[in-house]
């Protein structure tokens, strides 16, 4: 792949943005379906221009601005796979050894690679309902605890098997691979990803939890463990214990930034874009979920969020040079048809 040009600086026409916000007042205007929200954020970055929008309220009635912070959860996976890459590009780390050569740990014992383990194929599954819940009490009488990696994977009880391209989804494999960033850098991780990403990628309203507090405005939670809002989402507790593989608060233009300036070769050389977006045996890249034909304007990659209040979508077309994100301010939320629908109004606009 060729590295995108620098993104967009010019405001999309504000005639031409009307059919993109009516994407956002759609999915806004139907909360009570699955593929709705009681508020949405949406942003666009090209290389020619940008565009975000924003309709509805966050759970407390805050209406939502597009440079609202909300949980954007799993999308911090690509932010870790990115910082691995970069520690292979230094020598640093070996895509193909063991991660127990960086990280001895009980989850650690299988001789599965660091490469497994980013492309979800380590054998090491992700928690259980019951390793979940058991979080959920502990989190319940101390919601303003730091907790760490070791603390949050001293929760996991499921059985380990060998590495498999049908090993299935784990955010275990990205705690442990923010244990690999902290061992190999002997730096905290969101200080880690300060200076290698978020800087170089010019995203100054990305929150790396705990390391970093969600920066406002910022959307209200309303989870039940959490207790009164703390200003991280949803409270610091869990912001910590998944802080490497779901610890990320945003607004939809940061997001959106974020994956142009990633998967457009800008952050990382475009041959390791390219392996990060590869199908390996499973059906997922490095850090990177494909979405092969799913989208109006061509194969995407980029990666999903979910939690209990906030669901989140980043895809990248490379075709296009165009990334786009949307944001739910609910949990749980099938927020592809909007992003379908946003990529249908899109087309017009980049021709």
């Amino acid at each position: 792949m060729q590295a995108f040009p620098e993104p967009g600086t010019a405001a999309l026409d504000p005639e031409k943005a009307k059919v993109l916000q009516a994407v956002v007042d759609l999915a806004a205007a139907s909360p009570d379906v699955p593929t709705g929200s009681r508020g949405a954020t949406a942003a666009v970055v090209t290389d020619r221009w940008t565009w975000s929008g924003a309709a509805g309220t966050d759970v407390k009635g805050t209406a939502l601005r597009p440079d609202t912070s909300m949980a954007a959860a799993n999308i911090m996976k690509t932010f870790v796979a990115a910082e691995v890459m970069l520690l292979v590009k230094a020598g640093k780390v070996d895509l193909d050894k063991p991660i127990s050569t960086y990280v001895q740990h009980k989850l650690t014992a299988n001789n599965a690679t660091v490469r497994q383990h980013l492309s979800m194929t380590s054998g090491v599954p992700d928690f259980g309902n019951d390793d979940y819940r058991e979080l959920e009490k502990a989190v319940a009488a101390a919601p303003g605890k730091h907790w760490t990696r070791e603390q949050a994977l001293s929760y996991h009880t499921a059985k380990i098997g060998a590495p498999s391209k049908d090993s299935g989804y784990s955010n275990a494999s990205y705690e442990l691979l923010g244990l690999l960033i902290e061992k190999v850098t002997s730096q905290p991780l969101a200080g880690v990803l300060r200076r290698d990403l978020a800087t170089p990628a010019g995203l100054k309203h990305a929150a790396f939890q705990d390391g970093e507090k969600p920066q406002p405005p910022v959307a209200v939670d309303d989870n039940d463990s959490c207790g009164a809002p703390d200003g991280y989402l949803p409270c610091r507790a869990f912001a910590s214990a998944w802080a490497a593989a779901g610890g990320l608060a945003a607004d939809a233009p940061t997001i959106a930034r974020w994956g142009y300036q990633l998967y457009g070769g800008r952050v990382l050389p475009p041959d390791l874009v390219s392996e990060m977006t590869t199908k390996g045996d499973a059906p997922y890249g490095l850090g990177t979920e494909l979405y092969p034909d799913e989208l109006a304007i061509g194969a995407a990659y980029g990666h999903f969020g979910d939690n209990p209040d906030h669901t989140s979508l980043l895809a990248v077309v490379p075709a296009k040079k165009l990334a786009a994100a949307v944001i739910f301010a609910d949990g749980g939320r099938d927020i592809g048809k909007a992003m379908i629908n946003l990529t249908i109004a899109l087309e017009p606009l980049l021709k």
